[in-house]
């Protein structure tokens, strides 16, 4: 530690930091722009300018190493004059259209203008203008002339993003931010730019012109999409979702967000939601209130058990549910007496499990590995903020393996990668199984031939003390996925590295918690969906995209007697007789169980859209309807106060018991005959598949081709 002194205090500071680290320690305030806390420094804004005693000239806080006796002065004279020309400067070729600007009430320019400002400007001549450009859906680079050349965007993309898509050309007051050659900004990551641009130069294209800062309610709430558990603030005005922004969590999302979390919102206002509980009568939807349509349900639920059984009655419900959801699906249909029920729409493979699957470490244990192997996942676009904290660890010398069965882009160098057919993957896993344990001098798990990819494989795992072996979304639908899982624990307790799955969903943890998940006796999602039930219940899921069987679950759920689904949109409405509208998650309160079994629960935003209502209340008022006992609850943390498992500490989280990755599986070779089906990045809900913007992103686009071209 070295001891320097700030504004007259004294402050000790680790060696190696600079000014602007000892004044945020300090709670001190030094003006900046271009510098970021999760960025490099550029020292290019010279707006963070402090008095260093015995230097000639001001120095740059962000880029100036404290040094033993330091003496620095914040707000001297000195500094002040300093950081006032920098500001003049800056305003030189900067737009009066604070009034106009989207960024106005929210700008950090704006704010460091009124202190450090001058009240008329002394710059006679014409300012710069710099040409509109079009960078795709999400960013607005409308108003480049309001660039300061603070870079932040541009080492965003090639420091956290892993892709740089923005770049300075040209010099002096010709230079400008731009892409190469008029290309679009397609990374995953890319609305985070908007966030950290100081100046309103890159702005929001869907929210462009909707609102004012000033008018917006800020509101707490948690991604329902991917299983990070992004923490959010959701921006309202006049009851209607305006802007999602991210809440900063260091231990979850830093302070960052995916596009998708960032611009899903717009379906939430689109014309696909179901306002009514629609029933279908003659072949014609019609529109009828609450008591019709959940009578309607309840008697059918009970003439079907009367005249089939209760086995004939089952759930497929989507891991995007709240805890609270997933948990009353479960009740309700256990109170039927059936124990068919299951969340695993996309899994080829239905084990019973010993524990809650998980990823196996903590997500800000990621940024941190030493090495890690990835089995089956396109990591960059299944996952975006799990593959940004790989990528922070890949820069500090992380070795990357993977095993998957096309080659793909990550924005990171992969250090070794196996690629192999799907059906092949067993071997592959089996193979460096076989490296490591004739290194080791034990005998393998199964039959395996120690190739030398398998090799180095084999001693990137052996070396390091950090290390982890990730499952992705394709490993998990795999038909052999429980093989999978027996040869990367094997793997895992011979190198020590921890083992885990990434998990699709934003409740895949909370939907095990929860007990959604077919009984002994229970029929798994696959079956539900060949057409083995006279009446199912579909909570929040469009079987035709949110499953494995994909089309072909059209025809299996036509041939029920009742099929009823609850679901915020119009859908599944080609073999469905009843529509319920429930609330998005930003209409309700409830929980979700990220990947590391964190559990995060969330208050609504706003009221319900028409008649619409919570899940929750529903399954609970047809529960009732049903006269089944046990459904007594008056709030969703009534329902969350009776799931088992959590431990109430102050980062409230799944117990280590329920947590588990141990498989008593056989391994089997035996080639699957079908590919894993995983969801495009904008394919994955059915919040996301309504998205406009992002249905026009690049991303989605050649998803769209590609299934095209498969069909």
């Amino acid at each position: 530690m070295i001891e320097i002194e700030l504004d007259g205090k004294k402050l000790d500071i680790l060696e190696g930091s600079t000014i602007m680290h000892a004044a945020e320690k300090a709670g001190t305030y030094i003006p900046h722009f271009c510098y970021h806390k999760k960025l490099s420094l550029a020292a290019s804004c010279r707006m963070c300018l402090v008095d260093v005693e015995k230097m000639p000239k001001p120095m740059p806080a962000c880029a100036t190493p404290v040094a033993p006796g330091m003496v620095v002065r914040t707000k001297s004279d000195k500094a002040i004059k300093a950081q006032r020309s920098v500001m003049e400067f800056l305003l030189i070729n900067h737009p009066l259209d604070c009034p106009i600007c989207d960024q106005g009430g929210e700008c950090q320019l704006q704010d460091l203008a009124v202190g450090y400002g001058a009240s008329a400007s002394r710059y006679e001549e014409e300012k710069r203008v710099v040409t509109v450009k079009d960078v795709g859906p999400l960013i607005s680079m409308q108003e480049m002339s309001r660039c300061i050349h603070c870079t932040r965007c541009v080492r965003f993309g090639q420091e956290v993003a892993g892709v740089m898509e923005l770049g300075m050309s040209h010099r002096g007051e010709h230079a400008e931010i731009e892409t190469f050659i008029g290309q679009t900004i397609d990374s995953e990551l890319s609305g985070n730019m908007i966030d950290i641009c100081p100046v309103g130069a890159l702005t929001s294209k869907p929210f462009r012109y909707s609102a004012r800062t000033w008018e917006l309610s800020r509101r707490k709430s948690i991604s329902p999409h991917d299983s990070t558990g992004a923490n959010l603030i959701v921006q309202v005005k006049n009851n209607k979702v305006m802007r999602v922004v991210p809440l900063e969590n260091e231990a979850v999302n830093e302070c960052w967000i995916a596009d998708r979390d960032r611009f899903s919102y717009e379906a939430l206002n689109s014309e696909e939601r179901l306002t009514s509980p629609m029933l279908k009568q003659g072949g014609v939807w019609k529109s009828v209130d609450w008591q019709i349509a959940l009578e309607y349900v309840a008697n059918g639920l009970k003439q079907i058990k009367s005249d089939h059984g209760a086995a004939s009655i089952g759930a497929l419900v989507s891991p995007h549910c709240t805890l609270e959801e997933l948990s009353l699906a479960s009740a309700l249909m256990r109170g039927l007496g059936s124990t068919n029920i299951d969340y695993r729409l996309r899994n080829a493979d239905f084990p019973v499990t010993e524990g809650i699957r998980h990823l196996g470490t903590s997500i800000a244990s990621l940024s941190e590995l030493q090495c890690v192997l990835i089995v089956g996942s396109s990591l960059r676009k299944d996952h975006p903020l799990f593959a940004q904290r790989i990528r922070q660890a890949v820069r500090h010398g992380c070795s990357v393996n993977a095993i998957q069965s096309v080659a793909e882009d990550w924005a990171m160098p992969v250090a070794n990668t196996m690629l192999r057919s799907s059906s092949d993957w067993v071997q592959a896993l089996a193979d460096v199984a076989a490296a490591v344990a004739a290194d080791k001098g034990v005998s393998p798990p199964a039959q395996g031939v120690a190739s030398e990819a398998a090799k180095t494989m084999a001693q990137s795992l052996l070396s390091g003390e950090r290390k982890a072996i990730l499952l992705g979304n394709a490993a998990a639908h795999h038909a052999r996925a429980s093989s999978l899982l027996a040869l990367a624990n094997w793997i895992g307790a011979q190198t020590g590295a921890t083992v885990g799955y990434l998990t699709e969903a934003a409740n895949t943890v909370g939907a095990q918690l929860a007990g959604a998940l077919p009984g002994v006796d229970g029929m798994n999602a696959r079956q539900m969906l060949g057409g083995s039930l006279k009446a199912v219940v579909l909570l929040n899921c469009e079987p035709e995209f949110d499953s494995a069987a994909g089309k072909s679950s059209v025809t299996g759920l036509a041939k029920a007697e009742m099929v009823v689904t609850l679901s915020p949109f119009k859908s599944n409405m080609a073999f469905s007789d009843v529509l319920l509208p429930i609330a998005p998650f930003t209409e309700t309160s409830g929980t979700f169980v990220n990947a590391e079994g964190r559990v995060q629960s969330f208050h609504a935003v706003v009221k319900p859209l028409g008649e619409t209502r919570p899940a929750w209340k529903v399954l609970r008022v047809l529960a009732n309807l049903l006269n089944l006992p046990g459904f007594a609850f008056d709030s969703s943390q009534d329902v969350f106060d009776q799931v088992s498992g959590l431990t109430s500490t102050d980062k409230l989280q799944v117990s280590a018991e329920s947590l588990s990755n141990a498989t008593q599986a056989r391994i089997d070779f035996t080639p699957a005959t079908e590919a894993p089906v995983v969801a495009s990045i904008y394919a994955l809900d059915s919040i996301v598949r309504r998205a406009t913007s992002l249905q026009l992103t690049a991303d989605a686009r050649h998803a769209a081709a590609a299934q095209e071209v498969a069909a």
